[in-house]
């Protein structure tokens, strides 16, 4: 610690001014370099410059508007020229910019954890053809028409139907961190005749961050689901699915719903995906 009672503290050295700061010295040569904060006088005979202590208020004026979020160039423009309708309109659109990142960060964190808890669904998942019953919360999602019906092609066409929605999706200014593990969406009646017409995809969104009208809600619901490790098997399985409804008398309550768990780089040329189908029903 650096003892002020033997310090000459009118003719302080930068090592001593940045010590007495708590900053260091290369920070001090910079605000000298920008014109921020200069010695205040110079030795005539050594040449060697010096600090007053007083000058610690212009310094610790200099570290508040860092705080601040105010560039050094803005700081010297604003010490030069005092104009406090200025600031605050800099400091506004500094609490602005802090609000975007913030805003940003949390997205980037539920996407994390949105990873994690289909990493831990994939790894706890039943293995692939086996037909599960299970009770889903309700769910929120974006959908895009692509008119494309994805199940005339194979999964080259998918990826050109996930271009459309990933563009949709910056259209409507949702976050790219929501674009992961897109689904289709095959509506019930086209599902109980098994006309494999569909030509929507979706996303699952988080209401406080996509506009209500952009929403479209998924009730929660009892599933009758189908685990499924290939893109190419959708359609062997959603036979599996109505005639197990069949047998067991189910109701289906609402559409099927083709959800990626996970997705994997099986192979450079295809999207690897691990599948849960699923269709809500009423038990008799």
């Amino acid at each position: 610690m650096l003892k002020t009672s033997n310090l000459d503290v009118k003719k302080m050295t930068i090592g001593q001014m940045a010590n007495l700061n708590h900053i260091s010295e290369q920070t001090l040569r910079l605000y000298d370099r920008e014109g921020l904060l200069s010695p205040l006088y110079r030795d005539e005979k050594t040449g060697y410059r010096y600090y007053d202590i007083r000058q610690s208020a212009q310094l610790d004026t200099i570290q508040y508007m860092k705080v601040l979020g105010m560039s050094l160039k803005e700081i010297k423009v604003h010490m030069a020229e005092w104009d406090m309708g200025k600031i605050k309109q800099l400091l506004r659109e500094n609490r602005d910019a802090i609000d975007e990142k913030m805003r940003d960060l949390n997205l980037q964190k539920m996407a994390i954890e949105r990873a994690l808890d289909s990493y831990e669904r994939y790894e706890s998942a039943p293995p692939d053809g086996a037909i599960v019953m299970e009770y889903i919360p309700k769910r929120q999602m974006y959908v895009t028409n692509t008119k494309i019906n994805f199940y005339d092609y194979d999964i080259a066409e998918y990826e050109k139907v996930l271009r459309i929605l990933k563009e949709d999706m910056a259209d409507h200014r949702i976050s790219p961190y929501y674009f992961a593990n897109a689904g289709t969406i095959l509506r019930k009646d086209r599902f109980m005749k098994r006309n494999l017409y569909s030509t929507e995809v979706f996303v699952f969104v988080d209401r406080e961050y996509v506009a209500d009208e952009l929403i479209t809600s998924i009730p929660s619901s009892t599933y009758l689901c189908i685990y499924c490790d290939r893109f190419e098997k959708e359609k062997e399985y959603i036979d599996r699915l109505l005639a197990e409804i069949e047998e067991k008398h189910y109701t289906v309550t609402g559409d099927y719903i083709c959800e990626v768990i996970v997705e994997m780089p099986f192979d450079y040329t295809e999207r690897g995906m691990f599948l849960r189908l699923q269709i809500p029903v009423r038990i008799h």
